[in-house]
């Protein structure tokens, strides 16, 4: 069965938001090798609108470094599926608008063939957290303190701890550690 990985940068002090984060190469390299792995990454409006058009336009005109480049090229290519209540039509081809639940649409790709299923938005993964379908959690830890942003759980309270093991950490040339959890699940 496949495995779903929630993927995110997050600052010292815990917030979730993409200002004041330290993308490097080497940060590139990593997120890219988790796509590599992965069939669909799924995101929420607010985070998909990040994303896209901008790496596709990174792609299409390889104006970055060769890793950013390759990574654009990647996030790309991947199938990305959209919740959300407010879009009703993408231009992206290789995005699709969800038309099942969250729950309903995680449990029916996890039993598909294929590689991995990533989350790209902080609503979908605290939802997910919620339904205990998140296999794994990788998060960056930037070493920086930005006092304010958004937070995991902050629009979906977590109803039961989750336990996690730790399975490894990376530590990059500019501070950034990655930290890579399993779920823990009750038998």
């Amino acid at each position: 069965m496949k495995k779903v990985i929630f993927g995110i940068n997050a600052s010292a002090d815990g917030f979730f938001g993409h200002s004041d984060m330290n993308a490097d190469e080497a940060l590139h390299e990593y997120f890219m090798q988790m796509l590599q792995n992965s069939s669909e990454i799924l995101y929420g409006r607010i985070t998909y609108e990040l994303m896209v058009p901008f790496w596709p336009e990174i792609a299409k005109n390889e104006s970055m470094s060769q890793v950013s480049n390759d990574f654009a090229k990647v996030f790309t290519a991947m199938e990305k599926i959209l919740f959300s209540n407010s879009i009703s039509k993408v231009s992206d081809p290789n995005t699709t608008l969800a038309t099942r639940p969250l729950k309903e649409e995680v449990t029916y790709l996890k039993k598909q063939p294929g590689k991995d299923i990533c989350i790209g938005s902080l609503s979908l993964a605290s939802q997910l957290s919620n339904y205990g379908l998140i296999d794994e959690y990788r998060i960056v830890i930037h070493p920086v303190i930005v006092g304010k942003g958004p937070r995991l759980f902050f629009n979906h309270s977590l109803e039961n701890t989750i336990r996690l093991e730790l399975v490894s950490t990376k530590t990059f040339p500019s501070g950034n550690i990655a930290l890579h959890y399993r779920t823990l699940r009750n038998h």
